[in-house]
């Protein structure tokens, strides 16, 4: 991933504090009830009962990536966690027309100064709706055939794909070379496109690397990393020297 949105992995960034609790504030179980039901409720989901919601659009963990990992780099490294969710969703809701940015600056206002009011009530089938989500999900693999490029054992190098919003390929392994240890049977579909390269179905990959491979000498002996990583990140070692 780009600089702010990956930093695992790279040498001299000392040492790092872990927030050990899910929520900090009460108002981060309420974005994050938000985005559950917004993946609830999306519309790439046509296995679950329809419902009268007014939310018309596609969400899934890929768009609130995007979302947040889009963020000014400065603005990343400033917010937490959560607050680069609302970011994320706040401007989708923007860029979607179901808010303008005036409502918006005006809701805000209006909870920071104590006098917003909640809707009361709600539509029952609505829930049950996000409920079911919660239960069988939305599994990336898809029913169609897909080729192997590759095979247990194959050497296969990185590729430097370009910079884009959000990608699924750790920054850090770009342009390295690893064994592929095990082929993934099917499909697997990311849910948005990214820009580098996923986006519609193809075959999946686990790929070993060995860590002085990655970090030279600084490596700690006696381990291998290993990732998963979609065929559109990989190719064979002559086709990356022509």
């Amino acid at each position: 991933m780009k600089l702010q949105h990956y930093l695992g992995g790279l040498e001299g960034l000392g040492p790092v504090e872990f927030e050990r609790r899910v929520f900090v504030e009460p108002w981060e179980t309420r974005i994050f009830g938000i985005h559950v039901a917004m993946m609830g409720l999306s519309n790439h989901i046509s296995t679950l009962p329809q419902t009268p919601s007014t939310f018309k659009s596609e969400w899934t963990w890929a768009d609130l990536r995007k979302g947040a990992e889009s963020l000014n780099p400065f603005d990343y490294f400033k917010f937490r966690y959560y607050e680069k969710w609302l970011g994320g969703i706040s401007g989708f809701f923007v860029d979607n027309g179901y808010i303008t940015p005036e409502e918006l600056a005006r809701e805000t206002d209006a909870i920071l100064k104590g006098s917003a009011t909640s809707a009361a009530g709600g539509d029952p089938t609505i829930d049950d709706r996000i409920e079911e989500y919660l239960v069988v999900g939305d599994s990336p693999k898809q029913p169609v055939a897909v080729t192997h490029r590759f095979a247990v054992g194959d050497s296969v190098v990185v590729r430097n794909v370009p910079a884009a919003e959000h990608t699924r390929l750790p920054g850090f392994l770009r342009d390295k070379v690893g064994v592929i240890e095990t082929v993934y049977d099917g499909a697997y579909a990311y849910f948005c496109t990214t820009g580098d390269g996923i986006g519609p179905a193809m075959a999946v990959y686990c790929v070993r690397f060995d860590p002085k491979d990655i970090w030279g000498e600084m490596a700690e002996p006696g381990f291998s990393v290993h990732a998963d990583l979609f065929d559109a990140y990989l190719e064979s070692p002559l086709a990356a020297a022509a």
